[in-house]
């Protein structure tokens, strides 16, 4: 059996992305593909399991690139989500789910031996709490919470709630990622460090907020901030994704600042370019060595 640094979870999206100019691009998009290309392109043994319906997309060639190890299971719809952005910087959006892929389960990719498990799913409902206690048994939990928050409501608009059960399963996510607006759902607070501080008082152990400014982690004892340094915004789409990918990876082998300013350069680097990381863990070196 193949050893894997990561198996990144979640399924891929068919992503209608709508810029604020009206400019349409269609592509086999998702929290995996960003974070399947990132932690693979990074150096990182990686593999990559999603769902989809196999008559709506070829993902041997959308994944090729990456250098990771494709797993797939066959879902009765493949999820598809229309972003309507409404600025340059595509901080506002509107989300609409145009289908959603079957509820993975973890006896899908239980013969696949990971050190991390990182889910990176899209809506409620991609995950139960059960997987993530089930992958707890055998490696490190990483979630990235946007899919345990994101509703497809009736009308197909999504719309963010919070996680019911989230102080019980809390406690066995080693990695925890949100993005600011998520913390304040989580928890109630607008300072970043007040609500990181009460995601881990609650049992997660490494907690990671994303701003568009800068990149946050508590360990418990520190709190750590990297400023994001992109010199233009075309790439931002997968931001999130790129930046748990490469903090949790390199925290196989570095310590949290370390980490902390690698996977902050890389998703900088990133977001000058759109799609997925294309680039080499050297790129991303020169970057820190340039600009950090």
């Amino acid at each position: 059996m193949k050893n894997y640094d990561v198996l990144v979870i979640g399924p891929v999206s068919l992503d209608h992305n709508i810029d604020y100019l009206g400019n349409e691009r269609k592509e086999v998009g998702g929290a995996v593909v960003a974070s399947g290309f990132a932690a693979a392109r990074s150096g990182n043994v990686t593999a990559l399991f999603t769902k989809l319906n196999s008559k709506d997309a070829d993902l041997s060639q959308r994944f090729a690139p990456s250098g990771a190890d494709l797993y797939w299971a066959e879902s009765k719809a493949t999820c598809s989500i229309r972003n309507q952005y409404f600025t340059a910087d595509k901080e506002k959006r509107a989300c609409t789910s145009m289908g959603v892929c079957d509820a993975f389960r973890f006896e899908e990719f239980s013969h696949i031996d990971a050190q991390i498990y990182h889910f990176a799913g899209l809506v409620y409902g991609d995950f139960d709490s059960q997987l993530f206690i089930d992958a707890s048994r055998h490696g490190k939990v990483a979630v990235d919470v946007q899919c345990m928050l994101r509703h497809v409501e009736p009308d197909k608009t999504m719309a963010f709630h919070d996680w019911a059960e989230k102080k019980e399963v809390l406690p066995y996510i080693d990695f925890l990622k949100t993005d600011a607006a998520e913390a304040e759902i989580l928890t109630g607070l607008t300072d970043r460090v007040a609500a990181a501080k009460l995601l881990h008082s609650w049992g997660a152990k490494e907690v990671m907020i994303t701003h568009n400014t800068e990149v946050l982690v508590y360990d418990g004892k520190e709190i750590y901030t990297c400023p994001i340094k992109a010199r233009n915004l075309s790439g931002r789409t997968g931001r999130g994704d790129t930046t748990f990918a490469g903090y949790i990876n390199e925290r196989l082998h570095a310590s949290v600042p370390e980490a902390l300013q690698y996977c902050t350069a890389l998703v900088s680097l990133k977001m000058e370019t759109p799609g997925p990381f294309m680039g080499t863990r050297e790129d991303v070196l020169n970057y820190i060595k340039e600009f950090y």
